[in-house]
């Protein structure tokens, strides 16, 4: 017959470590809300707007054009964060309100701003939005936030 050993201390030591870890988790991860930062100990807390532009117009129109594009970055976008953005181009499709799955060339806005700026950055991102629905004929402009841990 095979005798068990118990041996006290490492279940002691697996209690603490434990008990270690999940106290030091909440501090860590304060500033982030519930989710852990891309990378732990690296960065400042900062929100990630990506706003999603199509250039198809629901009216029949020509497509937004990339000088027509450029335009809109610069005399909306641009004031209203002055401190640096990126645009991508991308291709996407949705479906849009008549049940028709629309396929386009699309420009997509990242934005990068701290957390503490949210609340003065929103509505100015909602501006934009609007601004792009009205001048180019739009049905929607999709927008994304995220928290990012950012060190430049």
């Amino acid at each position: 017959m095979k005798k068990t050993i118990t041996r006290p201390w490492r279940l002691t030591t697996a209690v603490l470590a434990s008990a270690l870890i999940g106290a030091a988790a909440p501090a860590a991860y304060g500033a982030f809300g519930d989710e852990a930062p891309v990378q732990s100990g690296r960065g400042t807390p900062y929100v990630e707007t990506s706003l999603m532009f199509g250039t198809v117009r629901p009216d029949g129109g020509a497509p937004v054009t990339d000088e027509q594009f450029r335009s809109f970055v610069d005399e909306v976008v641009t004031p209203l964060f002055p401190a640096g953005l990126t645009v991508q181009d991308g291709y996407g499709q949705y479906r849009d309100d008549n049940g028709v799955i629309e396929k386009e060339r699309s420009f997509e806005l990242v934005l990068l701003y701290p957390v503490a700026e949210y609340q003065d950055s929103d509505p100015k991102i909602e501006q934009i939005r609007s601004e792009y629905t009205k001048r180019f004929a739009q049905e929607s402009v999709l927008r994304i936030d995220d928290r990012s841990a950012v060190d430049f």
